[in-house]
């Protein structure tokens, strides 16, 4: 548990659980606070190495032989698993010869932080079927070496896989990092089932369901994109509203959307207490 990171919360505007670990969620944090906003960041998933590292370990080898003409990134854990997998096995992703797709800006960020630019990334759909409908046809650009890394997270769907499959391109799917459960702290699941937040930021179906799972489903949730919101209704949770980018400029827009529409009922109004970032 981290030290205090919030003012109190009397007078606030609303109470927003950000399930994020306070690394990612620190950024979304300080613009809602800055907005009057009484802000929880605790996550409910996290990153975990995939049960049989050789898989990602032989593709990256590949990667730096050439064997892919583009890679498809969906996440930043995928980057961190890439980044690990270089690491282990002596290899470059900077001098790998591969242009780089990413699904958003921050997959875009973070890539660019393990020294990879960004060839491809959606202007406007954050999506896996964004990114594919944003790809080149492969005979405008390699059409003998069709072959696509995917670095996928082991709960990924196949929409990005087949899409692609779709347009003629050849995925090599790996699986880059398992998802697995992080309890919330028990102070802020007892808070959150208990209708202490107004509104609770979903990143991920993951997140989705494990919010659902922790917290029930009481609490209205703000999606960053639309399949993450298909997922928080999936799981039975009502969302208010969905970012219109996958941003934390979008996202306290659309937690500011949210509360303006939930306000005039008074409904999950936080107890004025103090709010404190979790790992």
């Amino acid at each position: 548990m981290t030290e205090d990171a919030a003012r109190e919360g009397t007078g606030r505007a609303g109470s927003v659980l950000v399930a994020r670990a306070p690394g990612r969620g620190a950024g979304l944090a300080a613009r809602l606070r800055d907005h009057g906003l009484d802000v929880v960041v605790a996550p409910v998933i996290e990153r975990a190495p995939a049960d049989d590292l050789a898989p990602l370990d032989d593709a990256v080898r590949g990667l730096a032989r050439g064997a892919f003409v583009w890679v498809a990134v969906t996440s930043v854990n995928a980057v961190d698993a890439l980044a690990d997998a270089a690491a282990r096995t002596g290899t470059s992703l900077a001098e790998a010869r591969a242009r780089w797709a990413a699904v958003g800006p921050a997959t875009t960020r973070a890539l660019a932080a393990a020294g990879v630019t960004s060839d491809l990334v959606p202007d406007d759909d954050a999506t896996a079927a964004g990114l594919v409908a944003a790809f080149p046809d492969p005979a405008a650009t390699d059409p003998e070496t069709p072959a696509v890394l995917l670095p996928l997270g082991d709960l990924a769907r196949p929409t990005l896989d087949d899409g692609l499959a779709d347009r003629g391109w050849a995925p090599h799917v790996v699986t880059a990092y398992r998802t697995v459960r992080h309890a919330l702290p028990a102070e802020v699941a007892k808070r959150a089932r208990a209708g202490g937040f107004d509104v609770v930021i979903v990143s991920s179906g993951s997140v989705a369901r494990e919010i659902a799972a922790q917290t029930g489903t009481a609490t209205p949730v703000v999606a960053i994109g639309g399949p993450s919101a298909d997922a928080a209704r999936e799981a039975g949770l009502r969302v208010a509203a969905v970012a219109a980018r996958p941003t934390d400029d979008a996202l306290a827009a659309a937690v500011e959307q949210a509360l303006a529409e939930t306000r005039p009922t008074g409904a999950n109004r936080a107890p004025e207490t103090s709010a404190k970032e979790h790992p």
